[in-house]
């Protein structure tokens, strides 16, 4: 297959109004951190997801670093994280000095599991003074972070009658899960605060940029402070508190504004591929998908399948062009993580590393590729 052309992973999809906006922040000399584009992208966001305010980021790392500070997390806390999530989520708490408390994935639907959550909290934690505390070692467990793998979701009612039980405020990694419902409710929503990332391989992109999503005035404004370096006068520089310079700048959400009026076609694309490569892949050899619940409508960011075969077909997939990556690491797998208290019975994490591989599924694929990519995964596992 020397001839076939480069099928990408997931890349971004330039197809709407973005020069035409760009254009307007060069000609206009509107390139920074302020600018009507940001304002604008801001609602955008927020209004999709169905919150009240918006508050961009640099980044989604940076949404996730605020979010937790705002939410009261301090240094030697803890935050309960999946074991399986990428680096950024347990790198936002190490920001604060604060550590993770891992939990397993569940081995079916990829996210937090929740049967051990439950029991971790029943049987591990205790009261004191109004906090949540890990009886082994006596240390403060301050926030709870939920990621929506691959943008699907766990069962957010029981998530939510589980969590409820204790002083833990929830601040929701929904960075992959733009477009993503639960019984009709926008990823993201169901915290006080959640967060998405623009990264050039998520469904929609700014090359980088987050937003934080919140239906609180007053976390709103007090994160919109706080990420423009907590500047606190219009006319002088006066800093009422130690900020960050997390602004996305206006020239980049110009290209969100853009990209934000194609979403739904976009969404409708991801949900076309995936349809047309389960058709295609099931049932060949011993190939599984992330299972979904009825309840969840996922906006099919990153198409992931699970096979023993892991290598063999990665292999064969990037020798033929296909550009193919397995999932991410596990956190307890890394150097920084691998003494953070690891919640598990079976590490389920673990083998869905080593089972699993995303291929590509870009916006802009044609059904062609789709069938191209479908054809060498049936030839590798033939």
């Amino acid at each position: 297959m020397s001839n076939q052309q480069l099928i990408p992973l997931s890349v971004p999809n330039i197809a709407g109004n973005e020069w035409k906006y760009v254009k307007d922040c060069l000609d206009t000399g509107w390139i920074s951190s302020v600018g009507a584009y940001v304002t604008q992208f801001e609602q955008m966001v927020a209004q999709f997801a169905g919150a009240k305010y918006g508050v961009a980021t640099v980044n989604g790392t940076a949404a996730l670093h605020i979010s937790l500070l705002l939410s009261g997390v301090r240094p030697d806390d803890y935050v309960i994280l999946p074991n399986l999530t990428f680096v950024a989520s347990a790198n936002s708490i190490k920001y604060l000095g604060a550590e993770p408390i891992l939990i397993d994935a569940d081995p079916d639907y990829w996210q937090m599991d929740l049967d051990l959550l439950e029991e971790f909290l029943e049987n591990e934690t205790d009261e004191k003074n109004g906090d949540l505390i890990y009886i082994q070692d006596g240390r403060r467990i301050a926030a709870i972070m939920p990621v929506h793998i691959l943008g699907n979701m766990c069962d957010m009612d029981r998530f939510a009658s589980i969590v409820s039980k204790y002083p833990l405020p929830v601040v929701e990694d929904a960075t992959e899960a733009l477009g993503t419902r639960y019984k009709g409710k926008h990823a993201g929503t169901f915290s006080p605060l959640g967060c998405f990332s623009f990264n050039g391989n998520k469904i929609i992109s700014t090359g980088g940029g987050g937003v934080i999503v919140t239906d609180d005035e007053g976390l709103a404004k007090k994160a919109k402070h706080i990420t423009n370096t907590a500047k606190a006068s219009a006319d002088e520089y006066y800093h009422d508190e130690v900020g960050y310079n997390y602004r996305l700048v206006n020239i980049l959400a110009a290209v969100g504004v853009a990209q934000m009026e194609l979403l739904p076609s976009f969404i409708k694309r991801k949900k076309e591929a995936v349809a047309l490569y389960k058709k295609e892949l099931t049932g060949v050899a011993d190939i599984r998908f992330q299972k979904e619940s009825p309840d969840v409508e996922t906006n099919g960011w990153l198409f992931t399948i699970q096979t023993r075969h892991q290598q063999k077909l990665l292999d064969h997939l990037n020798a033929n062009k296909i550009l193919s990556r397995r999932f991410w690491m596990p956190m307890n797998k890394l150097p920084m993580y691998k003494d953070c208290p690891y919640i598990q019975k079976r590490d389920n994490a673990d083998l869905i590393y080593n089972t699993c591989l995303s291929i590509p599924c870009s916006t802009s694929i044609t059904d062609e590729q789709l069938e191209i990519v479908a054809k060498e995964v049936k030839l590798a596992l033939s």
